[in-house]
């Protein structure tokens, strides 16, 4: 339960402060246009790289069988 509540705090830590320089970004737009791309780009490569674990069996296999 406490595990639960801490990542809901931390969601929305990291959308508020994702919100934050997103909105910076666009009041200096120009130079913010960087930026921009630079959060789009890593934000491609997250949905990727989860997409990719979900949809990997053998993580899923040693995740469940393995002792750790």
């Amino acid at each position: 339960m406490f595990e639960r509540i801490g990542y809901v705090l931390l969601s929305i830590v990291a959308l508020a402060w994702l919100a934050a320089m997103v909105t910076g970004m666009v009041v200096a737009f120009p130079v913010g246009i960087i930026g921009l791309l630079g959060i789009l780009g890593i934000g491609f490569l997250l949905i990727k790289v989860v997409k990719d674990r979900i949809n990997n069996p053998e993580d899923d296999y040693y995740d469940k069988h393995v002792d750790q």
